[in-house]
Parts: structure tokens; sequence; C-alpha cells
């Protein structure tokens, strides 16, 4: 039961659009996330353990 289904000009232009946003979204938290792991932020007073 396989239809051919036609996306055209504004599907593939809306899966780049969300592909470039989900790669940009990833490499933003990657980023922050190295950035983090290499200087880790201080504990602050409201932050205590118990």
């Amino acid at each position: 039961m396989a239809k051919d289904v036609e996306v055209g000009v504004a599907g593939s232009l809306t899966m780049i659009v969300l592909f470039t946003t989900m790669t940009l979204l990833l490499r933003n938290f990657y980023k922050r996330f190295k950035r983090f792991q290499d200087n880790p932020a201080p504990l602050q007073e409201n932050e205590d353990s118990d």
C-alpha cells in the first residue's frame, strides 16, 4: 500500500530549515556543555548541597 507522495519545493525547504536549525541548536548546546565541563560554574549561595 505504498503511495508516491510529491513533497514539492515547500517540503524540501521545510526539511532544510528543520535540519539546519537542529544542527545549530545541537552544536550550540554541545559547545556550552564542553565549556561547562572544562571549567564548572562556582557554587552559588542559594545552591547549597544538603
